[in-house]
């Protein structure tokens, strides 16, 4: 969702579409424009209308250019200073705006890769409203933590940022394992090695974004088997949350007859050190690099096909596209 293409949203999803993706603040890919409130009335009263999820980047642009302006003078290398680039206040207000327009229009909304813990007891009220509104995490926000971030190190840059440790285990506590937040996805965003500026170490100039998707089931059930959460909730989390909200449940996201057969088999207590070099990433850059996972995965089956063996992709990728249902 842009600015001006409202008149486009019910054909798409008379094609299929499952959802539409609207940023708050500039994206940073010119072609994707940021919508405002005035943008986003009329296009979730279409929305609304077709009953489909507007997925948002939820950071409003105030809070990050008041605070750009304060770290004005801070070292580019540190990541202390990129953390203070983007508030929690940014994502706070602007979940506070998706609340409102929710209330007003009854669009579903989702929000997704949702990073400040003091957005949540809103999202909880909404949802004690029966609002319509979902939210997400990342496994980059249930894994790390700010204080662990070396200076340089632009591997871990993404936006929102991962915050404090803190914030990590409220997450957890008073996000998924009381529902507010509804499901953990990997937010994967690659990129090529020169656009994270490796060499420089400058915060604020590489691009924002963390490739896990290879990762994201071992890094989830690490974090989860050492607080205790079980694998059925984590199946809840990665699998029957996210197919609903795409529309796809009646097909994707649980094991049952007339489903299809999408498999993982993998070993839950069996540990491995992650090597990036290993991925099969185009552009294998991790912040994951050396950390130790739970849960090996041995064989992916795609719609009852081997996609995956112990390390192999054994012929051509297949797929086919997704209409929601």
């Amino acid at each position: 969702m842009v600015p001006g293409n409202v008149d486009e949203i019910q054909p798409l999803v008379d094609a299929g579409v499952c959802g539409f993706k609207c940023f708050l603040v500039p994206s940073g890919v010119d072609e994707f424009q940021h919508v405002t409130e005035e943008h986003l009335r009329p296009a979730m009263a279409r929305t609304g209308e077709a009953g489909v999820p507007l997925l948002v980047h939820a950071e409003l642009a105030g809070p990050i250019e008041a605070a750009e302006r304060a770290i004005a003078k801070s070292s580019r290398l540190s990541y202390l200073t990129y953390l203070a680039s983007r508030p929690k206040t940014a994502e706070d207000e602007a979940i506070a705006l998706m609340v409102g327009l929710c209330e007003e229009t009854r669009a579903p909304v989702h929000i997704v890769h949702h990073a400040s813990s003091t957005s949540i007891p809103v999202l909880a009220a909404a949802r004690g409203d029966n609002l319509p509104i979902t939210a997400e995490t990342c496994p980059h926000y249930l894994h790390f933590c700010a204080e662990d971030i070396p200076d340089g190190a632009t591997q871990y840059k993404c936006a929102p940022p991962i915050r404090e440790r803190d914030n990590r285990e409220k997450l957890w506590e008073l996000g998924l394992r009381t529902g507010v937040l509804n499901m953990v996805v990997s937010d994967h965003s690659p990129c090529a090695p020169q656009l994270k500026r490796l060499d420089s170490g400058d915060f604020l100039d590489a691009w924002g974004g963390i490739a896990s998707l290879q990762l994201t089931l071992a890094i989830v059930w690490t974090e989860a088997r050492r607080r205790g959460d079980s694998l059925e909730q984590v199946a809840e989390w990665m699998c029957a949350a996210p197919a609903r909200l795409a529309g796809l449940a009646d097909r994707k996201g649980a094991i049952a007859p007339g489903f299809d057969a999408d498999l993982v088999i993998w070993e839950p207590e069996t540990g491995f050190t992650v090597s990036g070099q290993a991925l099969l990433h185009r552009h294998p850059i991790t912040p994951y690099d050396g950390e130790l996972l739970y849960g090996r995965v041995s064989k992916t089956i795609l719609g009852g096909e081997i996609v995956y063996d112990d390390g192999r992709v054994p012929g051509t990728p297949r797929g086919r596209l997704l209409k929601r249902s």
